[in-house]
């Protein structure tokens, strides 16, 4: 449920679910073992498509929380969405699924890195992988702002940022630290 917004019909009631910490750890293992190149596109799939568990608007709202915050987007989004629907064992448990899985499966693909990373086949195919990695990220980035409004100030937002980060190679955190107090600025104004 959006932090400003009470439960509606439209808008799933987390008191009214009974998620469990093993259901979470299964629903974030199974999501974290998918999401080769980013879990993103795949939470999304999960928890708001396939499961219900969020609205479209609740996920966007959720990952740009988990973007402000230091560490993981998708691991901070894990441990917000355990919380919400199971307390602190379910935080616990959703970030357990998220890491659990992978840690053990890297320490294996490591190994085999170590000993055929060098084989052209394997270079190959790691650019391929990569390549499909950023279509997936576009799809689902595309995919949440149909959620959004139309405005153009949005727009113009990403496109500083875009500009800053990605042409003028800025850091990430100035460039979000410089555009969020004139983006919250906006939205309040727009809200007024």
């Amino acid at each position: 449920m959006s932090l400003h917004q009470p439960p509606s019909a439209s808008t799933p009631d987390p008191d009214a679910r009974n998620i469990g910490p093993l259901e979470l750890f299964l629903a974030f293992s199974q999501l974290a073992l998918s999401g080769f190149g980013g879990v993103l596109p795949w939470a999304h799939r999960t928890l708001v498509e396939r499961k219900g568990w969020l609205t479209q608007r609740e996920f966007v709202e959720t990952l740009a929380l988990g973007q402000l915050l230091p560490g993981p987007n998708i691991g901070n989004m894990a441990v917000m969405i355990g919380y919400r629907f199971s307390g602190y064992t379910g935080a616990a448990a959703a970030f357990g699924g998220l890491v659990a899985g992978p840690f053990l499966l890297m320490i294996g693909v490591g190994l085999l890195y170590r000993n055929y990373g060098a084989l052209p086949l394997v270079q190959q195919a790691l650019s391929g992988m990569s390549a499909v990695a950023a279509g997936l990220v576009l799809a689902t980035g595309l995919k949440m702002s149909a959620s959004l409004k139309r405005h153009w100030r949005p727009v113009l937002f990403a496109a500083l940022a875009l500009a800053g980060v990605g042409a003028l190679r800025w850091p990430l955190l100035a460039v979000v630290g410089g555009l969020a107090p004139f983006a919250i600025a906006a939205a309040w104004r727009e809200q007024a």
